[in-house]
């Protein structure tokens, strides 16, 4: 169930572990690039430059996977500067970024929903093992920190609805109106500051590009989640080939292996 790239990288030494949220804890959007990529799509095709739609769908799922994990704001600038390349007059990214955002409501709010009125388990809407894997970090004495490219006030209220939020003592962040006050990095480098550690006692959970990056970046372990939604029985090659290429140290599909996985990182 892991697959150890670097496997002379436990993490003995960590005291804070930095989770990523949607797709690496949260499964509430799930099929968030069925929305974004179609979308942005649309847009460019509207431009009639004679691009296959094939090939613009191969150039926007390049980008929008490559700002994974970023704010999502940073995925609607780059949708704004391929209109502007292509001679097309582009909206304000926060626009793109609402339009985006509410075609992805509508198509999550159900699951929402049901968590509100209580009608589903918080569980069938997280990565399976999260809770237990949780559990066992918070046993450990460990403190935990969740920071998210989604809006801080999503971010916290879907944390809310699917009860996670009091494993994470260290807060719980997601991105911000003015997007340059706060990226992961930033929080990282603020963690390290306040000699809450140091970078290598950083053990850091996602499954995108730049959290995994961010904490290789100042020494850390990192453990990519390459599941592939929805089921998150196996890997998904595209997201494994991502990650390893950053410098995961270890990947895996989900947090079923929870036993293998806190003896591999904490061997003691």
């Amino acid at each position: 169930m892991i697959e150890r790239l670097h496997p002379n990288s436990p993490s003995p030494k960590t005291r804070v572990v930095l989770f990523d949220f949607d797709g690496t804890l949260s499964l509430l959007r799930a099929g968030w690039m069925d929305v974004m990529v179609p979308m942005m799509v649309e847009i460019l095709a509207e431009l009639k430059t004679g691009e296959s739609e094939e090939d613009l769908k191969g150039l926007v799922k390049d980008f929008v996977a490559r700002l994974t994990g970023k704010q999502t704001i940073y995925q609607m600038i780059e949708l704004a500067d391929q209109v502007k390349s292509r001679g097309g007059q582009p909206l304000e990214p926060l626009a793109y970024k609402k339009m985006y955002h509410d075609r992805l409501m509508e198509k999550i709010r159900h699951r929402r929903e049901a968590l509100r009125m209580g009608k589903e388990s918080p569980d069938n809407y997280l990565v399976p093992g999260s809770r237990v894997l949780l559990d066992a970090l918070k046993e450990r004495g460990l403190k935990l920190y969740c920071a998210s490219g989604t809006d801080h006030a999503y971010t916290a209220e879907e944390a809310e609805l699917l009860r996670i939020t009091p494993y994470f003592d260290g807060g719980i962040f997601g991105a911000q109106d003015d997007y340059t006050s706060f990226s992961k990095a930033m929080l990282i480098q603020k963690m390290i500051g306040s000699m809450e550690c140091r970078g290598d006692e950083l053990l850091g959970f996602g499954d995108g590009y730049v959290e995994i990056e961010n904490v290789k970046d100042v020494g850390g372990v990192a453990v990519g989640v390459a599941t592939d939604e929805a089921e998150c029985l196996k890997v998904d090659k595209w997201k494994r080939n991502r990650l390893a290429g950053v410098g995961a140290d270890y990947i895996i599909p989900n947090y079923l292996c929870r036993d293998e996985l806190l003896k591999t990182l904490f061997p003691e």
